[in-house]
């Protein structure tokens, strides 16, 4: 939700190249710098380290990746829908959920399973945000991974590689589905 409002207003209100490159910084620097950096503000904030400041972290990582396809996908569509509606009496709320949240279905669905495989998989920032007594999958998983691969981490691996599979096909047979109608 975030990362759609991100989008929205960065590519409709804000339109600059400074701003669309401060909202996408996230998904463009890498993990350890961005890591490092939350790390940081969660020590200048007194932000203890828990699931909670793992679950903010990811959402700060997530949203630049759904505002990047959010942005793409509000570029192909046609803005003369939304003034349309407005010239007929629409407000803005109505025209919102009527006209431009229908269009941007299919890029919303694409960056949320996006962002959840990627947030599955995010080691780096997650170890650095973490708390000592709740650790996250990967976390676990590379714990387990230094005293060499057992069944159990094959097994698991094999799962996650099934759920992100599922997951990508998943989001093109949704969108496949909101494009045709």
């Amino acid at each position: 939700m975030l990362g759609t409002l991100l989008a929205i207003g960065v590519a409709r209100y804000f339109r600059s190249s400074i701003v669309e490159a401060y909202a996408l910084a996230p998904a463009i620097i890498p993990d350890l710098a961005l890591a490092i950096g939350l790390l940081a503000l969660f020590g200048l904030l007194g932000v203890t380290l828990s699931l909670v400041s793992v679950l903010l972290s990811h959402v700060v990582f997530g949203m630049a990746f759904v505002a990047a396809v959010v942005i793409a996908r509000l570029g192909q569509t046609d803005s003369s829908l939304e003034e349309a509606s407005r010239d007929l009496g629409a407000g803005p709320v109505s025209t919102f959920t009527r006209i431009t949240l229908p269009s941007l279905a299919p890029a919303i669905i694409a960056g949320a399973l996006l962002v959840f495989t990627l947030s599955l998989d995010e080691f780096v920032v997650a170890f650095f945000t973490n708390g000592p007594t709740t650790p996250t999958l990967p976390i676990v998983i590379y714990s387990m991974v230094r005293f060499g691969v057992t069944p159990e981490i094959n097994a698991l691996a094999a799962l996650l590689l099934l759920v992100s599979f599922t997951i990508v096909l998943s989001a093109q047979r949704i969108t496949r589905l909101t494009d045709s109608v």
